[in-house]
Formats: C-alpha cells, structure tokens, sequence
C-alpha cells in the first residue's frame, strides 16, 4: 500500500490518461505520449514511471489507482482496492494532500521540506525504486554524480511539499501542487 486514506483533493485530479504498464498508488508518474485537444478519450495520452535518465521528462502527478495486469477471463477487478487494468484509464492528482510511502528511503525529510520526484537509478539505496519522492534535487541531466551537486536547482522536477517527517511505518505527508 502506498497510499493511506488521510487524502484530501477536491478539484486537483486529471482523468485524462491512459498507463500502459502495472504501476502502484502513490507513484509520481511522467507524460510518455500527449495528445491533442481534451484528450479525454485519446489513447495516445499515455503516462509512465520515469525513467532513469529523468532529463526532459515532465511530472503528470500522482497516480492514485493500482495498474494491474489480470487475465480478465479468469477474474474481475477488485473496484474496492481501485484497481485498473492494464492499459486503462487512470486517476493522476495534479493538486492535494495525501500521505505516502512511496519516499525515498534512507531521506528523512521535514516540515516544509521540497519534495522532488525521482527516478530510478538517482538514490544509491534504492536503484530499482521508479517514481519516489525525495528532498533531494535532481539535477536537469539526471545522473547520480550531478544529484549530488546541490548547485543544480531543478524547479520542473518538483512535486510539492512535505508536510510532515516519515512515521514509524515510512509514510509522510505530501502537498502536491502541480497546477
């Protein structure tokens, strides 16, 4: 789970994008594909997790359903834990509160602290781990020996705010304001 019940976003989700791998709740997600006009039913408008080169990528939001990948001939989507299918359409918040798990492990961070998307490959404790926040900036070239230069100030990679310091479980809580 990465995402716990204490949400708050009224006005500050977008419906508009389809994501074609299996992604968890909570993930900061990135445009892939855009397409034009509303783009409301335009399966060109696709969001992904990011990549490990993260330059030139812009943030969607926070993904705030399950991508999984079912065989729907054998069983159903559970719409009680808002699972969405594998190449469906998914919820991204733009603008809200919610208190996540998906934080860098090994960051700490504190009231008022930036929150930062990053990408695989950017912390040296989690190389896997795709679309986590972090305190720390990620740099326009994405590498690991560039992150660790606090000079490069990277505006267009970050999320929100962190409104508190992780509990005992890893989760914090995050204002997200991507509008």
């Amino acid at each position: 789970m990465a995402l716990r019940g204490d949400r708050n976003y009224t006005d500050g989700t977008d419906i508009s994008f389809f994501c074609n791998e299996v992604a968890e709740k909570g993930e900061v997600l990135v445009f892939s594909a855009v397409g034009s006009g509303a783009a409301m039913d335009d399966p060109t408008a696709v969001v992904t997790s990011p990549s490990a080169d993260p330059s030139g990528e812009q943030v969607a939001g926070v993904l705030l359903n399950d991508v999984v990948s079912l065989d729907l001939t054998r069983q159903h989507i559970n719409w009680h834990k808002d699972e969405v299918q594998l190449g469906g359409k998914v919820t991204l918040l733009r603008r809200g509160v919610i208190v996540t798990n998906m934080v860098e492990s090994g960051n700490d961070p504190s009231n008022g602290d930036a929150a930062y998307f990053m990408a695989g490959g950017i912390s040296a404790t989690d190389v896997t781990t795709k679309g986590r926040v972090t305190t720390t900036q990620v740099s326009d070239l994405g590498t690991a020996a560039v992150h660790a230069n606090s000079d490069i100030k990277a505006p267009e990679y970050r999320v929100g705010t962190f409104l508190s310091k992780k509990d005992s479980d890893g989760y914090a809580k995050v204002q997200v304001n991507l509008l």
